[in-house]
């Protein structure tokens, strides 16, 4: 038995605890991970405060871990014992599906995320199967990689999904927590990028993340000027806009994709859609090849999220910087 020493919400609320379980023996598919640094998501938040139904207290949040290998199952190849490696939202899938079969993990309705029945990364351990530990590469900074795990994939697979040509013109709505990374894979990958922003604080980060230029995202007239113009939106904002007035900026066969949680039905007229052949998407993290390829660009690129940095102990201090929506742009959890 290995007992794990972690903070847990018991109730909810945005307080955590210490707390302590135990671990079984390893099975032949696990691995364990000695943490070292955990990325704050929202989500973990939401999670936290069951804003999604789905929280079984207590709860041990984190799911952008990053770590050493402890320990390995019998059966798992691919990493060993002192590997750097990275566990995102998902700590393991049912292996047997369509979707899983097909290489499309992330859309597997049986995978196991992270948080959700199971205790994550604010914690010294962490235990997920084989299949959803990646292997770092060298280069990747550690101390920053965790954001990558979660938001960096959340806007990188798109990219994959949609095939986007290096000379795509993108769009990229709310430069935050995803918006931040989003503008710099954008840049890589070859893009006219624009940042929509309402912050005029942001304009000269935007750019200097990677954008070609902004657009004020409260400005109807902007939009208007802008008619036609875009190849993609990635909106990264969980917030209801004026979705009519994006779907304007599109060229045909353009597409809006939101990566932000919106809770509110969308108001969205067909006919400019219709015309333009457009399309409204939207998409979950990605799978374990599509994460290791996004991670490797990263690596490639020298692209990191801004971090902020709290140690494991400050975790309630860190997740109240993260309620006041100050950070910038992604709270990081170093284990001491």
């Amino acid at each position: 038995m290995t007992t794990v020493h972690a903070y847990a919400a018991t109730k909810n609320g945005r307080t955590l605890e210490p707390f302590e379980y135990e671990l079984g023996e390893i099975n032949g598919q696990d691995v364990d991970i000695a943490v070292e640094h955990c990325g704050i998501c929202h989500s973990d938040l939401s999670m936290m405060e069951n804003a999604w139904g789905l929280t079984q207290y207590p709860i041990v949040p984190g799911h952008e871990v990053v770590g050493t290998v402890s320990a390995v199952g019998e059966e798992v190849t691919h990493v060993k014992v002192g590997d750097r490696v990275g566990l995102g939202w998902h700590a393991g899938y049912c292996m047997t599906c369509s979707e899983c079969l097909s290489g499309d993990h992330n859309l597997c309705t049986k995978a196991s995320p992270t948080i959700v029945g199971r205790h994550g990364g604010f914690a010294d351990l962490v235990r997920a199967k084989g299949v959803s530990v990646i292997k770092l590469p060298n280069d990747l900074d550690l101390s920053s990689a965790g954001p990558l795990l979660c938001g960096g994939i959340t806007v990188f697979n798109p990219l994959v999904q949609f095939n986007i040509s290096p000379t795509a013109s993108v769009g990229v709505i709310g430069i935050g927590g995803l918006g931040h990374i989003a503008l710099q894979f954008l840049r890589a990958w070859g893009c006219r990028v624009t940042a929509f922003t309402s912050s005029p604080s942001k304009i000269e980060q935007a750019l200097n993340l990677g954008a070609h230029d902004t657009l004020n995202s409260r400005d109807p007239e902007a939009l208007k000027a802008s008619a036609g113009r875009f190849d993609l939106i990635l909106s990264t904002v969980n917030v209801k806009l004026d979705w009519n007035a994006y779907i304007q900026t599109l060229k045909p066969k353009g597409r809006l994709h939101l990566l932000g949680v919106v809770t509110e039905p969308l108001d969205l007229s067909v006919t400019p859609m219709l015309f333009g052949q457009l399309s409204v998407s939207s998409s979950p993290v990605g799978s374990p090849e599509t994460i290791t390829q996004m991670l490797e660009f990263a690596a490639l690129h020298q692209i990191k999220p801004i971090t902020e940095h709290f140690p494991m102990s400050k975790v309630n201090e860190a997740m109240e910087h993260l309620h006041s929506g100050k950070p910038r742009y992604r709270i990081v959890l170093d284990r001491e």
